[in-house]
């Protein structure tokens, strides 16, 4: 590409790549009025076996998008997932615990989700461009320059300001861009996995799934919105040359002998939808390059343990979009956009880290599995452990506390520190007497300034008014009274306010009294501001060195 491209006055950001994250990227940008381009190399959603759940808070982060309910309707919503260890019955975990509009997980295949997303998206006035490729991308002070490859074999140079990269591993923008992509390859571990409706004694309620552990091997079995279930196995690799996607026949047998049910009968979806995969451990060394991003696969991938790469690609558009749409307005500097490179990829990292550890998942030798399967019957009849790992999977204990965008001040042990989120408090404003949930009020367009109602006094809201409006990010305060003493504890204390990011994360504990420390934060985030407040975003302690604690 040569020459100089002038910029599409109709597009704001090309996004590459419409599975669930491009789509949710594309989604969020629309909702905040930018104009976007999306662009794809397939012709049309894939239907094999691929994503299924959706926990918690991702759940939030599609729901203040406006798009929860469409995906709640399609899908099916597990209450109780049963524990097994071959055919011997080890316990129950119960979902629902969290403080959360969304604290079941939802099932609901991949296939469904980039449907009805790309429906939605229509309805915002853009539709995917599909069997459409990126072959170069070029990124300059002002914009990034993009070749497109159409399918009547037609090339097309383009410019938008922003472009963001996410096709997945073979990602063109992050190979153009030059950023890294290390791949330590997992050994030992392959997944195989479809969808098949089965004859079994423990029967297909849509409520429950099973998880049977066994030498070597570990199965995972959820219920389909449509009937059925996704059988999923992590097992190991006696034949790491076998690529071909299996039969419906090797499902059968791999489901029959993990459960010791030599007799099961598995009848696989029309279509089928049967795939074997190997995965490596896999993050960019950067997120961001000027004008070119990546989100999702593209930025971090590893296999499936957990169920959570699409659900961690989700939050990162949905970290990525507000702070691009600020920056693309001159509401804020640059620099916000290197904090979700940061938060991104710490987040990933965790990720990877701790799924390396997931004993329920990952296939073990027959010592290890006796020694594992001992100790989950004690544990899962504990409440408080089924609470911890019922939240720790909904991913609403994660938090961006080590991150530039996290200022802490309070100094109060109750209550959300600065960068968690923020807790779903049942509250009431002046003039509604009736309890809502807090995120029903918060808004992905602004920051809120949460505050205590009983505080919030004319001279003091005056000043927090007079601090708000000096700056370009719009901010919505917010007094609450919550219903009551154990809801007020969750908000933290009346003395302090907790300002709270468009992504529903807590940016800014301080005193309700020092409006200077809601000044200078909100000084740093202006174009320039970071040298004109003289307070650098940088981490105001260790990650390690404040307790944690969950909402």
């Amino acid at each position: 590409m040569t020459g100089r491209v002038d910029t599409d006055k109709d597009v704001d950001v090309c996004v590459v790549g419409a599975g669930p994250v491009g789509l949710t990227l594309a989604i969020a940008l629309r909702r905040l009025g930018l104009r976007v381009r999306i662009v794809d190399r397939a012709p049309a959603t894939g239907h094999e076996a691929r994503a299924l759940v959706l926990w918690a808070r991702a759940r939030e982060a599609l729901d203040a998008l406006g798009v929860g309910e469409l995906l709640r309707s399609h899908g099916v919503e597990p209450d109780a997932v049963t524990i097994h260890a071959r055919d011997r019955f080890l316990g129950e975990l119960t979902t629902g615990w969290a403080l959360s509009a969304h604290a079941r997980p939802l099932t609901i295949e991949q296939h469904d989700i980039e449907r009805l997303l790309r429906e939605e998206l229509a309805r915002l006035g853009t539709r995917v461009e599909g069997n459409t490729e990126v072959t170069d991308v070029k990124v300059h002070e002002d914009r990034a320059e993009f070749t497109l490859r159409h399918e009547d074999g037609g090339i097309e140079s383009a410019a938008a300001p922003w472009i963001v990269g996410c096709e997945g591993a073979s990602d063109v923008v992050r190979d153009r861009l030059g950023i890294p992509f290390e791949d330590r390859r997992r050994t030992g571990l392959q997944v195989v996995q479809g969808n098949a409706r089965s004859t079994w004694p423990l029967g297909d309620r849509p409520g429950r799934g099973h998880i049977f552990l066994a030498p070597h091997r570990s199965l995972l079995v959820f219920p389909l919105p449509g009937g059925g279930f996704r059988f999923l196995c992590f097992r190991d690799d006696p034949d790491p040359t076998l690529t071909a996607a299996p039969t419906a026949d090797e499902l059968r047998d791999l489901v029959a002998d993990t459960t010791r049910m030599p007799g099961l009968r598995l009848d696989a979806t029309e279509p089928l939808r049967l795939n074997r995969a190997r995965f490596g451990d896999r993050v960019a060394a950067r997120l961001r390059h000027g004008r070119g991003l990546l989100a999702g696969d593209a930025a971090h991938a590893w296999a499936p343990v957990g169920g959570h790469g699409v659900n961690v690609g989700i939050l990162g558009a949905h970290n990525l979009a507000w702070k691009l749409a600020a920056v693309h307005r001159g509401q804020a500097g640059e620099r916000l956009l290197d904090t979700y490179s940061e938060e991104q990829r710490r987040m990933a990292v965790r990720y990877i880290r701790e799924m390396r550890f997931d004993l329920m998942e990952l296939p073990v030798p027959p010592l290890g599995h006796r020694a594992f399967t001992a100790t989950v019957p004690g544990a899962l009849a504990r409440r408080g452990f089924r609470r911890r790992l019922d939240l720790r999977l909904g991913d609403l204990r994660r938090d961006h506390r080590g991150s530039a965008l996290s200022r802490h001040h309070g100094r109060h042990r109750s209550g959300p520190r600065a960068g968690d989120r923020m807790p779903d408090a049942r509250v009431t404003t002046a003039g509604v007497p009736l309890a809502r949930r807090l995120h029903t009020l918060l808004g992905y367009e602004r920051w809120t300034l949460v505050l205590h109602a009983v505080r919030a006094e004319p001279g003091g809201l005056e000043a927090l008014r007079e601090t708000c409006a000096r700056f370009s990010a719009p901010v919505r305060i917010l007094p609450v009274t919550p219903r009551d003493v154990t809801e007020a504890g969750r908000l933290g204390h009346p003395d302090d306010l907790c300002l709270v990011r468009p992504d529903g994360y807590v940016g800014l504990v301080a005193p309700l009294a020092r409006t200077t420390l809601l000044r200078d934060y909100l000084a740093a985030l202006e174009p320039g501001g970071e040298r004109a407040a003289g307070t650098p975003w940088t981490p105001r302690w260790p990650r390690k060195s404040r307790p944690h604690r969950a909402h």
